[in-house]
């Protein structure tokens, strides 16, 4: 293999990543970058430029480590000291990134934007000095520079000295009309410097002309108009800053909250079991949809809830409070004595900040004592409060579908593992990944021409919306149905109309089709595969179709089906294994399924074996990556994360930008 990768030529090949790298098709780049690295390992711009687009894509350690190894190849590379700084800055590296971006100086000692960073470092470092003086510099060297306006103006805002803050926006605007962060910054001061809503409220229509698809600034507008009464206003905003983002929960949160306040309470519940489908641990939501249940008198779901918030939260008076009410209203009068007590005893103590502290970076009042704590009624107000969106100057384009163009770890989706490989007709290539992996046993079925269509590997089978193609699959079952019907019986007969069934997603039938297969032929490696996948499938069908959470005496026995099934799963794929010890699919779907049971530990066991197997599956790096971040293993889970995505899986990058916050 590396004497093939010789071959290519490099020039051209890193012609090509490069301007894709212009294009900000940065995944596209990665990959090219990736070729040559693997022909000239020595050279050192293929490393500064892969780093340029992981810096692009937030993978910081990614970005560092190329940066650094491209330095060490040479180190007259100016460039690469200021994308390694960068990278150490977002990585908390603070000296590390100022020492580079001072030898990123001594060549060009008035690049504006290496002055920029490195006073910021400085600012995050405490060294409040420094960065003034960087700023003094970077405005004397350019005296026109908005951004660098703005720049001193939020190191002066963490001074405390609001007055010379504004100054500073205000001679950016006066640069630059349609510098958005200056009126962002400017309503910022308003509402909490001055509580003048209406003036802020001017700041922000501003600042939504210049970036009119920007959700969070929607959501911003939104609370500035409530804190006006104009709860028609802010309904608006709410309802299109979900139309921009429908994954947003900070907005939907708040529609809830505004639905709650007029009474529209069996929309606000819509909305409150939203953002718990995208964070089933949103305690805020789950209090207040615990308030709603009990609105609309359905106790058991409010106690449901308040049970979770007590859990995580056992020294919140005002839950207990609300469930003694309910256990009161349903007759429960032991349990309603018990939590009225508790309640009140809980309302004279202040509660710790720990076990209040209900969102992140949230600032906490501290006692007498010097002990960092805060009254009950302060609890109460987290958890009934509108959210505003933090950092909501750093405006950055989002990303939908499926696009592996620009920044795709702005994408909003849903955070989840790898789905496992499965055998399929159809698959979805990108231009990062086509084929996924090639597997020997696929290629001898279909050197047999015995199925009526080609067999592929795929963790991404596409959803199939043409009825020509529905049909010649149901054609094709009757086509084995005639067969079978006729002749003596095939493992490979019985094979090919379970890959037909499950086409069709009808899985019993494909399940029964490969229990047949593997009676005649016990040795029948992918029939096993594709078993273990139909079983899956199934579970999750009949988890879907039947919630066990809503069926008293139904969840103990719907848990037991489902380790069940799994334990069969496992065991099919163990079998795999057993038959292609060097199968690394084996082992991944494995993981998966240990990681769906929460069986981490064995989990990570599966996916090292897949990845001893084959080093560059980059799907295996992902969830073990995926994996780590729910043990708490946060460098290996970065680790993992950014060779997976240097790998060509996407939704790397998503994820490690939100776990890595």
């Amino acid at each position: 293999m590396p004497r093939l990768m010789a071959q290519i030529n490099t020039e051209q090949v890193m012609r090509i990543g490069q301007n894709a790298l212009y294009f900000e098709d940065y995944m596209l780049s990665i990959q090219y970058f990736n070729q040559v690295i693997q022909a000239k390992p020595y050279l050192a711009r293929p490393y500064f430029l892969r780093a340029i687009a992981k810096l692009n894509l937030e993978d910081y350690a990614g970005a560092e480590e190329d940066a650094t190894t491209a330095i060490d190849h040479n180190p007259f590379i100016n460039d690469a000291y200021e994308v390694r700084g960068v990278a150490r800055q977002n990585l908390g590296k603070l000296d590390e990134a100022i020492d580079d971006y001072r030898q990123s100086l001594k060549l060009l000692p008035e690049n504006r934007g290496v002055i920029f960073n490195m006073a910021l470092a400085q600012e995050e470092n405490k060294d409040y000095e420094g960065a003034e003086a960087s700023f003094a510099e970077l405005l004397r060297a350019h005296p026109n520079y908005d951004s660098g306006y703005l720049g001193r103006a939020k190191l002066r805002l963490a001074l405390a000295d609001t007055v010379a803050a504004l100054e500073d926006i205000n001679h950016a605007l006066e640069i630059n009309k349609n510098a958005t962060n200056g009126y962002v910054m400017r309503a910022d001061i308003a509402i909490h410097s001055q509580r003048d809503y209406a003036r802020a409220l001017d700041d922000m229509n501003e600042a939504i002309k210049l970036e009119p698809r920007y959700a969070g600034f929607f959501i911003n507008r939104a609370f500035l108009r409530y804190n006006l009464d104009d709860y028609f206003g802010a309904m608006a905003d709410y309802d299109y800053a979900i139309q921009l983002d429908p994954l947003n929960s900070a907005a939907l949160f708040n529609r809830g909250l505004l639905r709650a306040e007029v009474h529209d309470n069996n929309r606000a519940i819509d909305d409150f079991s939203r953002v718990l489908q995208l964070n089933p641990d949103d305690y805020k939501a789950l209090y207040n949809r615990a308030l709603l249940y009990k609105e609309i008198h359905d106790y058991r779901r409010s106690n449901s809830d308040l049970g979770r918030v007590i859990e995580a939260f056992p020294t919140f008076a005002g839950a207990y409070f609300v469930r003694s009410e309910n256990r009161r209203l349903a007759g429960d009068m032991r349990g309603a004595e018990a939590d009225y007590r508790k309640s009140m005893a809980l309302a004279k103590e202040r509660v710790p900040v720990g076990e209040s502290a209900i969102t992140p970076g949230g600032s906490m009042a501290a006692d007498s004592t010097g002990a960092a704590s805060e009254p009950q009624e302060a609890v109460a107000a987290r958890f009934t409060s509108l959210l505003t969106i933090e950092n909501n100057a750093d405006i950055q384009e989002r990303y939908s579908g499926n696009s592996t163009r620009g920044r795709v770890q702005d994408r909003n989706v849903n955070i989840e593992a790898e789905p496992p490989f499965t055998l399929s007709y159809y698959t979805s290539p990108t231009e990062i990944k086509e084929n996924p992996y090639y597997l020997r046993e696929i290629d001898g079925i279909n050197s047999t021409r015995m199925l009526r269509f080609s067999v592929q590997l795929t963790n991404h089978e596409p959803q199939l919306t043409d009825e020509d193609i529905i049909r010649r699959h149901f054609e094709s079952i009757e086509y084995y149905d005639s067969y079978l019907a006729t002749h003596k019986p095939r493992a490979i007969d019985y094979f090919g109309r379970a890959m037909d069934f499950m086409t069709l997603h009808n899985y019993q039938a494909a399940i029964a089709d490969l229990n047949r297969a593997i009676e005649l032929t016990p040795d029948f490696t992918l029939a096993y595969l594709l078993r273990a996948d139909a079983l899956f499938k199934e579970a999750a069908t009949a988890v879907d179709d039947t919630p066990a959470a809503e069926r008293p005496g139904q969840r103990e026995l719907a848990a037991q089906q489902r380790r069940h099934t799994f334990e069969s799963i496992i065991a099919d794929l163990d079998r795999v294994a057993e038959l292609s010890p060097r199968m690394a699919i084996a082992h991944y779907n494995k993981g998966f399924i240990l990681l769906e049971m929460q069986d981490y530990t064995q989990a990570v066991s599966s996916f090292n074996r897949a990845i001893e197997l084959k080093p560059d599956m980059g799907e295996a790096y992902y969830n073990r990556g995926f994996v780590y971040f729910k043990l708490g293993n946060k460098p290996a889970g970065t680790a993992d994360l950014s060779k997976a995505g240097e790998l060509g899986v996407i939704p790397s990058y998503n994820l490690l930008k939100r776990m890595t916050r």
